[in-house]
């Protein structure tokens, strides 16, 4: 398996999120349980870091 394998249903780095990719839209919506839209709207707002992220979702519920 490579970090190319579109087979793997997590990320291969945990850390960030990469919104263009379809497998890690479903992975993130799902661990962080929000919407795409959610999803796409935090990673504009602080950057693709997954601590950032879930930090802004949490400010925001």
């Amino acid at each position: 398996m490579t970090s190319d394998d579109k087979t793997n249903r997590g990320p291969a780095d945990r850390t960030r999120i990469n919104i263009n990719e379809e497998y890690e839209l479903r992975y993130w919506t799902k661990e962080l349980g929000v919407s795409e839209e959610q999803l796409r709207t935090s990673v504009k707002r602080v950057g693709p870091m997954a601590d950032d992220v879930r930090a802004d979702l949490r400010r925001r519920r």
